[in-house]
């Protein structure tokens, strides 16, 4: 097949990991006949810096009219004023609204052999195998924003149209997997998560009326994500309490480095990244883990261009390395040896061959 793929690679690790991504779209667009035209463009501090601006208008573009995205991170200390007019992270969220991706996939798997590299016990970690479903284009994120010497606001909106067509996604990913939905929102006391409740429960009843569902406070499922994390099949959210809770839920399976996330609208065209950020800290020192990058090429793969073989392939060549003993500084324990983020891909596109 022929599809055209924009690639951001952004700041901090993300063009590390961006150049694994794509890498491994090129080891599968050789060994499976497809053609993928892909270009690259700029976002975030990188734009900045060039542009004054963290989404110019050509990289928006070229976004708009391609198949599939993939963003590498934006963000870094060199930007960080949080009174500055213009930051990185305006131009992740300009792109999510242009896009009209408004449902974060975040799966959450546990390699067995990285048991030892979550801070939880191993027992706790046994069965765990969840979807987090996150809006992505609405909520406080969104919201209008004021600020004065004294007060500062954020508004939280969220309308009954969107909160329908994400309980629809989440509702329709746990039919393919254990069929429980677990709803979570602070509706003893935001008014914002009482509609949203009410609205679950109605588009629950009324279109998935198979599907088990219970709803949980956004602090008890923090609590639970820790305590009982096995006991959640697909659980859905909204903006800022899916940012914060996927986050924690990186830590199940030992490292925000493995994780990867996919951004979704009504057409086949996505949005595609690691969950686990810039890292400045890291940044250019080549130990950046490019699993959940590479995890992400394999969402892209599947959902916006169909193409499930080979994304399973590439699902299966990131566990036969971690099988096989591949370690990034981040998941090693005890005398492991150590990869580099190119030995990590090198490792995994062998795989792959």
């Amino acid at each position: 097949m022929e599809a055209l793929i924009t690639l951001l690679p952004g700041d901090g690790i993300g063009p590390e990991v961006a150049a694994a991504g794509e890498a491994v779209l090129r080891r599968i667009e050789r060994r499976h006949g497809h053609n993928f035209d892909i270009r690259s463009a700029l976002i975030g501090g990188a734009a900045i810096d060039e542009c004054n601006d963290p989404l110019p208008a050509d990289s928006e573009a070229k976004c708009r009219e391609s198949d599939a995205v993939f963003l590498g991170a934006v963000g870094g200390p060199k930007w960080s004023d949080p009174n500055a007019p213009i930051r990185p992270e305006q131009g992740l969220l300009k792109l999510r609204a242009s896009l009209q991706v408004f449902a974060n996939l975040r799966p959450v798997q546990i390699h067995p052999q990285l048991a030892g590299a979550s801070p939880l016990k191993p027992e706790l970690l046994e069965g765990v195998d969840m979807m987090v479903v996150r809006e992505l284009t609405g909520g406080i994120y969104f919201g209008d924003k004021t600020r004065d010497e004294n007060s500062a606001s954020d508004l939280c909106v969220y309308h009954t149209h969107e909160v329908e067509r994400i309980v629809r996604v989440a509702a329709n990913i746990a039919r393919s997997r254990g069929n429980r939905l677990c709803s979570v929102d602070k509706a003893n006391v935001l008014e914002s998560s009482r509609l949203w409740r009410d609205v679950t429960v109605r588009v629950t009843q009324q279109e998935f009326a198979d599907v088990e569902l219970e709803h949980l406070l956004v602090d008890a499922a923090a609590m639970h994500l820790i305590s009982r994390p096995a006991h959640f099949d697909v659980i859905v959210t909204e903006n800022m309490f899916g940012d914060i809770l996927t986050d924690e839920a990186s830590m199940l399976a030992g490292s925000l480095g493995l994780l990867p996330s996919a951004s979704l609208g009504d057409s086949k065209a996505g949005l595609y990244e690691p969950i686990h950020g810039s890292a400045p800290d890291i940044a250019g020192k080549g130990i950046a883990n490019p699993c959940g990058a590479i995890a992400s090429i394999a969402m892209l793969l599947r959902h916006s261009l169909d193409l499930h073989e080979e994304a399973a392939a590439v699902d299966n060549a990131i566990a036969a390395v971690i099988s096989n003993g591949g370690r990034t500084a981040d998941i090693a324990t005890g005398t492991q040896k150590v990869l580099s983020t190119e030995e990590m891909t090198s490792a995994i596109l062998q795989q792959l061959s």
